[in-house]
């Protein structure tokens, strides 16, 4: 595995932030997923749509959701470029000066004037992704400064992250002072991890996307210490009534770590399961199954003489999403009247997140959300 592979931009929320798992990762093999691979494809369309300026509903090949979503970040950059900048799409930006045989694929780098401007496109929509001190995106400002600071005397960097399928665009603005700063944070985040005793340091966003989280000592610690701390048996917990408030607050703010870390685990001794291998108290079964048509026109012609077209189909009215979809951006203000929008549950945030606090009483509301 190459120092590129270990310590690439894509992965500096982790390396960055837990240097043991540089080295506690080395022999897992990588894995693709289907998201991964519509990541991929949604970035082909995106470097179409920018290069060719046809609209990403052009390209048939393309699912036309993806076409759509992917035409918020092509329309975005458009919307950025003023007449005399430079406009580099899916540019491999070299940041080894700071971190070791570091480079990467920065999706869109503008230059404009004193300003660099990275453009980010998120196609998944499980995860929010903020421009805010995004280390990925900082490091491949890096590799763009180091390329053009010959050319022009930048003073800012601007960082964008479009997560169409979020209708999320976060901005943000860093000096190029400060961008240097940061690039000397990850000179020494990268030598760290080169330290045969390199610290493992659990955390949500680190641990998310590791490989090694299920065998982690760290991780396992962090959670034998919130939630198996005073129990005598695992399945005697004390009561949720004699904890305090900073117990209660350290288990819900772990939580996400936990839920992954456990759901790693079940998946590596599936995988064990899965491959033969035998794993003391445990074993593989199948799951609940729902019953389906294995012909569902067969079905139809032989229900409908059974019961009659009344009782064998339902009709039901698109979503205002798929009717929107179908109308288009110039006329779904024509559906506007007509749409209105449920509170959803009371669920718990953390603090410094993004959507206002409550005010209204409770009972306003849907029952506490459990997700």
């Amino acid at each position: 595995m190459t120092a590129h592979a270990k310590l690439s931009a894509s992965g500096a929320h982790r390396w960055m932030a837990c240097p043991g798992s540089v080295a506690a990762e080395e022999g897992f093999p990588d894995q693709t997923s289907s998201f991964a691979e519509e990541g991929t494809l949604a970035h082909e369309l995106m470097e179409l749509g920018l290069l060719s300026g046809r609209p990403c509903r052009d390209f048939e090949v393309y699912d036309i959701d993806m076409a759509d979503y992917v035409q918020t970040y092509v329309d975005y950059v458009n919307s950025l470029v003023l007449p005399g900048d430079s406009v580099f799409i899916e540019r491999r930006v070299n940041f080894s000066e700071w971190v070791p045989e570091g480079f990467g694929t920065a999706d869109t780098v503008v230059m404009n004037g004193d300003r660099i401007h990275i453009v980010d496109l998120k196609y998944g929509k499980g995860v929010p992704v903020y421009a805010e001190n995004n280390p990925q995106a900082m490091l491949y400002a890096l590799g763009a400064y180091a390329e053009f600071v010959f050319v022009a005397d930048f003073e800012t960097v601007r960082i964008s992250i479009v997560q169409p399928r979020l209708d999320s665009i976060s901005e943000w603005e860093i000096s190029v002072t400060d961008l240097l700063k940061f690039g000397e944070t990850a000179r020494q985040a990268a030598e760290a991890t080169q330290d045969p005793n390199a610290k493992r340091i659990p955390g949500e966003k680190q641990c998310r996307f590791c490989k090694a989280k299920a065998t982690c000592p760290a991780l396992y610690k962090l959670t034998a210490d919130t939630i198996m701390v005073d129990f005598e048996q695992i399945d005697h917990p004390p009561q949720l009534s004699k904890l305090t408030d900073d117990q209660l607050r350290t288990v819900l703010e772990n939580k996400p770590l936990i839920e992954a870390w456990l759901g790693s685990v079940e998946q590596i001794i599936s995988r064990r399961l899965i491959d033969g291998g035998k794993f003391e108290g445990f074993k593989l079964v199948e799951g609940r199954t729902v019953r389906k048509w294995s012909d569902e026109d067969r079905a139809g012609e032989t229900l409908v003489d059974l019961v009659g077209e009344s009782c064998t189909y339902t009709k039901k009215v698109i979503s205002p999403a798929q009717a929107e979809k179908l109308l288009g951006k110039k006329n779904k203000d024509l559906i506007a009247d007509i749409i209105v929008s449920p509170r959803g549950a009371v669920k718990l945030a953390k603090q410094s997140d993004p959507r206002p606090a409550i005010t209204a009483a409770i009972g306003d509301f849907d029952a506490l959300d459990d997700e």
